[in-house]
């Protein structure tokens, strides 16, 4: 499977290697010439062209001008000052695209940034030019550079150069799923994603049409939130409500246990096999932690809601904890939460609220 993917891009160096120990098939070096001597061809001719680009007086205009008319302007310039000609704008996207298919992402991110400047935004690449610029900052692990061109792309979505409303929608839907890589590695990402997935309207109707396997991601970001979960709380349940006959999922069971069924016992079940759903997604893995702890204050303060006085011993069964593990994370809970009317008595083995 490995093999077959590298055999579909330019990263020829990387399928040779699968052959460790084995005779490399002589159509695989033939291969690797010509893709060799097409990038330096290739490279040849954009060296020049990045040269001019990277001079300060137009790496300053480039900085300056990025209204929706700018790039014309840029390119006015290019082509009276510097004798810049369109096929020279071509190079650096053609230099780029086989950049990526060869795995040298630094360089495809570099053209793709001065292309995009370069290039009206009716232009029929534009639309490829921001996915692309997007996915190589990604694979660089440059979170801040990926968010800054997902908000150029979103910007450029949602100004809706599409020819029909469904484009808009797959559009957007792609938007959200390219997002996740970017919100679940990028800090307060959490929080931007309860932003976009829940309180855009748009969006959340295009997870409720297209994908509500994303309300997963969204449940994640609003139960592990700490600045946002109370006031989303309330919204995310009328949601996963609402699109139970579509999707359901641990995650969001866990929230339909605890919100709407007010059943205690599945709500445990379903917080066990949280753990598992998390610890084998790509996306979620790592906020495996914060996801328990904050699982286990919404079970207890729900608790602290229904019922007076409450047994700590029944509580750690709920919680999947031992009882002198759960009567410390409770005194700790009271403290560093201050949940109002709640106090714990450890001779009685029991937590009381008024």
């Amino acid at each position: 499977m490995h093999r077959n993917v590298l055999s579909r891009t330019n990263m020829i160096d990387s399928l040779i290697e699968t052959y460790t120990g084995r005779q490399v098939p002589p159509e695989l070096e033939l291969r690797r010439n010509e893709i060799l001597k097409e990038r330096d061809l290739l490279k040849s001719k954009v060296d020049s062209v990045v040269e001019i680009l990277e001079l300060d007086a137009v790496k300053d205009m480039m900085e300056s001008t990025r209204e929706r008319d700018g790039n014309n302007k840029i390119l006015e310039y290019l082509q009276t000052n510097h004798n810049f000609t369109i096929d020279m704008v071509d190079t650096l996207f053609k230099y780029a695209k086989f950049s990526y298919e060869c795995g040298n992402y630094t360089a495809a991110s570099v053209c793709l940034y001065y292309y995009r400047n370069l290039i009206p935004q009716h232009d029929s690449n534009y639309l490829n030019a921001l996915y692309g610029k997007l996915a190589s900052e990604i694979l660089l692990q440059e979170w801040d550079h990926a968010r800054d061109d997902l908000v150029k792309l979103r910007v450029y979505i949602d100004a809706n150069p599409f020819d029909t409303e469904w484009e808009l929608v797959h559009q957007r839907a792609w938007l959200l799923h390219w997002s996740l890589f970017v919100y679940f590695n990028y800090p307060k990402g959490r929080d931007e994603i309860i932003d976009m997935f829940l309180n855009q309207q748009a969006y959340l109707n295009t997870i409720q049409v297209l994908c509500p396997h994303l309300l997963r991601y969204l449940a994640v970001a609003v139960v592990t939130s700490k600045n946002k979960q109370k006031n989303s709380l309330k919204d995310l349940i009328k949601v996963i409500d609402i699109e139970r006959h579509n999707y359901q999922d641990p995650v969001t069971d866990f929230l339909t246990c605890l919100y709407i069924k007010y059943d205690f016992d599945e709500a445990q079940e379903k917080l066990r096999q949280c753990e598992e759903v998390l610890t084998n997604d790509f996306f979620l893995t790592a906020c495996l932690p914060d996801f328990r702890e904050s699982a286990r204050l919404l079970i207890f303060e729900m608790f602290c809601r229904i019922h007076q006085c409450i047994s700590i011993e029944m509580l750690a069964r709920r919680l999947n904890m031992s009882q002198s593990e759960a009567e410390r994370w409770i005194v700790d809970l009271i403290r560093n939460y201050r949940i109002e009317g709640a106090k714990i008595d450890s001779i009685l083995g029991q937590v009381r609220s008024f």
